[in-house]
């Protein structure tokens, strides 16, 4: 028996494979909210390592007293980014990273701009605006999706 492989009919390997890419996790509230304070750890950092100093450099205000003070939107444009671009090019940030979580499409397709986009800043700036209440819907759906899952038909699974 040594060194010896038992063949298996092709039909029982398709549906093996079949039924193995079915079975997937869907990454639950609690997972997904540690991992987004740990992106808000990250994006806090790099707006205070990099542009706060910038700003210092450049003699231009730090004071966020307006919504449309530079800081402000230097600061906001660091976080849409972040999860916009880590979103489209790794299908996760750095915290689902460090969850072993990321996100893709509902249809198997890959991840395009529009979807991105409209998951990560459109679908998000709507759940936060409604009292943080469209996070609330990971908790509470079958497929742990949030408002903005919904928008963007994508799901957070585990890898």
């Amino acid at each position: 028996m040594t060194g010896e492989y038992l063949s298996i009919p092709a039909e029982t390997r398709n549906e093996t494979c079949a039924n193995a890419s079915m079975h997937v996790r869907y990454a639950g509230f609690w997972m997904r909210f540690w991992a987004y304070l740990l992106d808000l750890l990250v994006v806090g950092s790099i707006n205070r390592l990099l542009v706060f100093p910038l700003f210092h450099l450049l003699d231009i205000s730090v004071e966020r007293t307006s919504m449309f003070a530079p800081a402000t939107i230097a600061t906001t444009v660091i976080f849409y980014a972040y999860f916009v671009l880590m979103t489209k090019f790794f299908q996760q940030t750095l915290g689902k990273m460090v969850f072993g979580m990321k996100v893709i499409d509902e249809s198997g397709k890959p991840l395009t701009w529009t979807t991105v986009l409209f998951r990560e800043v459109i679908g998000k700036f709507i759940a936060k605006t409604i009292l943080f209440i469209g996070f609330l819907f990971v908790a509470f759906s079958e497929k742990k999706k949030g408002m903005h899952d919904q928008f963007a038909d994508t799901l957070v699974i585990y890898e």
